[in-house]
């Protein structure tokens, strides 16, 4: 079976004025969708035709195979970790979570800013679940914390084509505005209380 692209979880507006309809248009409509055509195109007619994006990402060795794969599963996961009217402090849970993890949640999102900002080149900037509760994880390109056996609970996209159109070359301004106006506190805990 053929994957395809998952609808957003949300209008292509609805995150407007912190992440507009153009960058959404590209991100999700052109980016995005590039990745599952490629992926479908790749499996066809293999023994990874039949697999679920997961086992495909698992199973992988590094190349074209897994980068389509595990960016359709980010980009698909990505567009959860954001909600209109979302960001601020978290509660319960992830908020205790934070705190036994980074010392406060202001602490958290210092750490995660950093990492963020300090990703040199393309990749995605983590908030996982590991053996020894949470971490920030940087990965490069289309690597994902599922590779190492780890959890994701939240992620930020940090490709250029993820804030160019809204922020140029800024991406300080991209991280701050995404975790005080976008991030989604909700879909974080959810994936905290399966793991």
């Amino acid at each position: 079976m053929a994957f395809e692209l998952p609808p957003l979880p949300y209008r292509k507006d609805a995150l407007a004025p912190h992440m507009s309809e153009q960058t959404l248009d590209f991100h999700y409509g052109k980016h995005h969708q590039t990745y599952v055509d490629t992926l479908n195109k790749l499996v066809d007619g293999t023994d990874n035709a039949h697999k679920s994006l997961e086992e495909i990402i698992l199973s992988a060795e590094p190349g074209p195979v897994f980068n389509n794969a595990a960016q359709t599963w980010n980009h698909t996961f990505f567009w959860s970790c954001m909600t209109p009217g979302g960001g601020g402090d978290p509660d319960g849970d992830v908020s205790t979570a934070l705190e036994q993890s980074f010392g406060s949640v202001d602490d958290f999102k210092q750490a995660f800013t950093d990492q963020a900002k300090t990703l040199f080149g393309s990749g995605w900037t983590w908030l996982a679940k590991g053996d020894d509760g949470l971490e920030i994880l940087q990965t490069k390109d289309a690597d994902l914390p599922l590779k190492h056996g780890k959890t994701a609970l939240l992620t930020l996209d940090v490709w250029e084509h993820a804030y160019y159109l809204d922020f140029q070359n800024a991406r300080p301004a991209y991280i701050e505005t995404w975790l005080e106006n976008l991030v989604n506190w909700e879909f974080a805990a959810s994936n905290l209380a399966k793991s």
